[in-house]
């Protein structure tokens, strides 16, 4: 694990850097130096989350983390902070705030939890879709390995050893992974990214002849790049392909609308013969 975490610094270590009191004063007055609590200090520029896990005694963790370094997560807008669990004296938490007490490998002033342990939480914390998701995100990101994924699952009960068949690295979007999810649960097996003459690169491609993009408003609602997205689609159908374009926002807030489409689309086609895709 590569990451490094940023820290908050004590008097006596600022002491140590050649600060006097008039210096950290300057420091804090030019913004070099941001105060987070009495007798602890951060360097300016830091980012908004970690700064809020400064001022609160924590860690940065589980969900909150991964979005900071951008892991697919779907959940409410909770900041959550990692604790030793014989921390004491802390600050009074608000309601925005979720505590996770817990042991860590972490040194005692870093601002951000191990992302191991981090990924390991935000499955607790999130349904077991959701969190394939997250693991399929960071897998994708380079962010971790499988030597990685395996520590984040010997950190979990053995009840979610069953979630590590379905990661898959290949997905680039968490919204390709859940609409994957969606059609195993209708005993498909889509391809992932499959490459198609004339057409390039799709989402998924299910039973050899529907491809299933999963379009967000980042990559997709420029003009530009809903002609080239149309043209591809006509592209496909030459082919012979039928193609289904799913909003992002459909399949993380409508998802039993998104799974009864695509159920009904497939059905159609079910008894005509063709062959399954495999991954």
């Amino acid at each position: 694990m590569l990451l490094s975490s940023p820290s908050y610094l004590r008097t006596a270590e600022l002491r140590v850097r050649g600060y006097t009191r008039a210096t950290i004063r300057h420091a804090l007055d030019c913004g070099d130096l941001i105060r987070v609590r009495r007798g602890r200090y951060v360097w300016g520029g830091l980012h908004e989350s970690h700064l809020v896990a400064a001022r609160w005694g924590g860690r940065l963790d589980c969900v909150s983390l991964l979005r900071a370094l951008g892991v697919f997560t779907l959940s409410p807008d909770e900041t959550h902070l990692q604790f030793d669990r014989t921390d004491s004296r802390l600050p009074r938490r608000h309601r925005g705030i979720r505590a996770h007490w817990r042991a860590s490998t972490c040194a005692r002033g870093d601002l951000q939890a191990d992302l191991v342990e981090a990924l390991a939480q935000a499955c607790r914390c999130q349904s077991p879709r959701v969190a394939v998701a997250s693991l399929d995100s960071a897998l994708h990101l380079g962010l971790i390995d499988a030597v990685d994924l395996d520590a984040v699952f010997d950190r979990l009960p053995r009840s979610y050893r069953s979630l590590r068949k379905l990661i898959d690295a290949r997905a680039e979007a968490g919204s390709e992974t859940l609409v994957r999810l969606m059609l195993r649960s209708l005993g498909y097996r889509p391809a992932l990214q499959v490459s198609l003459p004339g057409v390039g690169r799709v989402d998924l491609l299910v039973d050899g002849w529907l491809i299933v993009e999963c379009d967000s408003r980042a990559f997709h609602g420029d003009l530009s790049q809903q002609i080239r997205d149309r043209r591809r689609d006509l592209a496909a159908a030459e082919l012979g392909y039928v193609t289904i374009r799913i909003l992002a926002e459909d399949i993380f807030h409508r998802p039993d609308a998104v799974r009864a489409a695509l159920r009904a689309v497939l059905a159609r086609r079910r008894g005509g013969g063709r062959s399954r895709a495999s991954d």
